[in-house]
């Protein structure tokens, strides 16, 4: 599988409480916000890696973390990957914020999602501002 980009997934039970902890008290960058203004899911840089706390988790405590991997073509993962045997937990869906993701686990049940992001999204445009 070639990776483009990847990131660690947390789904707090607090999102708010962790959004100030990782950005206050431990003091990380953050490389974007995304979703409502007024309760954004965030992704920190975390040394050669991306943190990503966004979502609330369904438990009390939060549930453990996830992993994403950003890939060219998820159809063709997920193929190659059931073919590998891989158990698929939900395949290629676009999700309302326009990414393909796909869903798998490691044989520890961490879960996987591995996510396309098609040409015509907002994370493939060029946002600056040319003079």
């Amino acid at each position: 599988m070639e990776v483009l980009s990847s990131r660690i997934l947390l789904r707090p039970a607090d999102l708010d409480a962790s959004r100030r902890f990782y950005r206050d008290v431990l003091g990380l960058a953050v490389h974007r916000e995304f979703g409502p203004a007024d309760d954004p899911g965030v992704v920190f840089f975390l040394g050669q890696g991306l943190l990503e706390v966004s979502g609330r988790s369904e438990g009390p405590s939060g549930r453990g973390p996830a992993i994403w991997l950003q890939v060219r073509d998820v159809h063709a993962e997920r193929d190659r990957l059931a073919a590998a045997g891989v158990a698929i937990s939900r395949g290629p869906v676009t999700e309302p914020w326009g990414l393909v993701e796909m869903w798998i686990a490691d044989p520890d049940g961490t879960p996987i999602v591995i996510v396309e992001i098609p040409p015509d999204h907002p994370l493939r445009r060029d946002h600056r501002v040319l003079d």
